[in-house]
């Protein structure tokens, strides 16, 4: 009987290449967690039907000596990832039954690794939420407490690995939505450089913001999920070619990376007690450990949510605008055109995905344009010129991950600014564009899990993971 519980992607591996099981044996282990306890915790989606048959095809890597460290790897990947002549529905109605017509590029290099793709997991609606409670498919609960959320919007994703229903994940980020979810299931999250993934094939929320991002239980299996994926993409137009992603890397990286600044101003109020106290005692670790703590000032990091939250809304309205009942998804009939999109779209859409909508078509009309969206666009340079400013006198940056432990489901629903606020330390890390990292730091009283967050300079993602390696054996 293969221990899934303890199972790491180098484990997995060496025993995969000792014979000591197949690939087939191993999708099979994860499939019967998935059939014990999905209809609890509902991370699954969908489980594809030819896993199987995915699974002996790793095996023949193996046998013809091809097979990657991600060879025969079980993941499970978020319902907004294209994944060819599979269904993909990004968590809402609108989409019910589409099946993608291409790989996304991230499906792409899963499938030349030879990785084991499970199935599709349960998200909030088209990414918009941070508890996986707006999927139009029901909510997702906490591996930890099933009567809490998971966090959002790749909450499915989360619950999935956090309930070894999968030995890695991949999620999407617009805002915190791999880093929340991590810290509230126990797990490492990755969100990193703007544009080292590749989005293409990625069901668009943000264009200036969404990122694929992976998820593990260890730093190093994030680090290899990050290193199947990381690299330039000709069919993305935004994609970092490879020759400045390394010049990048090469001025940004020091050979000797130990200040941490804290910017203790931006948590003054606001956060649990609990996840408080774990945050200063994970501090000390770091100090005890030889690194120098340092008192930092972000000024314009406080606006961050403020102006994420129009930034967002605006790019949602324009990348919403495709689902009409027309083209493609839900359509409903009508007496004449207006009617069809009337109809399709109010049965398709979400109460959080038409909040979102309306804000961004507010945002964006005649008259507020300049007033909201252009005055958002120049605080978030702002961000960026003082975060990066920041990264001249120090290497890390570090936050709690979020300022809440996990909390109950319907807790938040009617109070949709309360629930934006779990983005508060998310927010910075994707307006400005630089990576950043969950790391599990301990549990509450009430046995819930806590995080601390990290964040480096535009392509020092390398610091990141050796920084987290370090933090798990302290």
């Amino acid at each position: 009987m293969i221990d899934t519980k303890n199972l790491t992607i180098e484990k997995a591996h060496e025993s995969l290449k000792k014979g000591e099981y197949t690939c087939r044996e191993l999708a099979s282990a994860y499939l019967k967690n998935i059939e014990a306890k999905n209809a609890e915790l509902n991370a699954y989606l969908e489980v594809f039907d030819d896993v199987m048959e995915q699974a002996d095809k790793a095996q023949e890597m193996f046998q013809n000596g091809t097979a990657t460290l991600m060879t025969g790897v079980p993941i499970a990947i978020k319902d907004n990832i294209l994944f060819k002549s599979h269904k993909v529905s990004a968590g809402s109605k609108i989409l019910e039954n589409y099946v993608a017509t291409y790989d996304s590029t991230a499906v792409k290099k899963l499938k030349q690794a030879g990785a084991v793709i499970l199935g599709r997991t349960n998200m909030d609606e088209f990414a918009m939420g941070s508890s996986t409670e707006t999927s139009a498919y029901g909510v997702t609960r906490n591996p930890y407490d099933p009567t809490r959320v998971p966090g959002g919007s790749s909450g499915g994703s989360a619950a999935a690995l956090g309930a070894d229903m999968a030995l890695v994940a991949l999620g999407t980020e617009t805002c915190g939505s791999v880093r929340e979810p991590s810290a509230f299931c126990n797990l490492v999250g990755i969100k990193p450089t703007y544009d080292t993934f590749t989005r293409h094939g990625i069901i668009a929320m943000g264009n200036s913001l969404d990122q694929v991002s992976p998820f593990g239980k260890t730093v190093r299996d994030a680090e290899i999920v990050y290193n199947t994926l990381v690299g330039y993409d000709p069919e993305d137009a935004t994609s970092t070619p490879t020759a400045l992603a390394e010049k990048g890397k090469k001025e940004n990286m020091k050979s000797d990376m130990k200040r941490i600044g804290v910017p203790w101003h931006l948590f003054a109020e606001g956060v649990d007690p609990e996840i408080l106290e774990n945050f200063k005692a994970s501090i000390e670790k770091f100090k005890q450990s030889g690194y120098e703590i340092v008192d930092i000032e972000l000024p314009y990091a406080k606006y961050s949510l403020a102006t994420y939250y129009i930034i967002m809304p605006a790019e949602v309205s324009t990348n919403l605008s495709r689902f009409d009942g027309i083209r493609y998804g839900l359509s409903l009939p009508g007496n004449n055109l207006m009617e069809v999109y009337k109809k399709s779209r109010h049965a398709g859409f979400g109460k959080e995905a038409r909040r979102r909508i309306l804000l961004g078509t507010y945002i964006l009309s005649h008259g507020y344009y300049d007033a909201y969206y252009n005055k958002a666009v120049k605080i978030r340079e702002k961000i960026k010129e003082e975060m990066l400013e920041a990264f001249k006198k120090v290497d890390f940056i570090t936050t709690p991950t979020v300022p809440v432990l996990p909390f109950k489901l319907g807790e938040k629903l009617s109070d949709p600014v309360s629930m934006y606020l779990c983005d508060v330390f998310s927010a910075p890390a994707n307006l400005t564009g630089v990576p950043a990292i969950a790391l599990p730091s301990g549990f509450s009283k009430d046995g819930l899990p806590m995080s601390i967050q990290f964040t480096a300079n535009n392509f020092c993602e390398e610091a990141l993971f050796d920084l987290g390696k370090k933090f798990e054996i302290m």
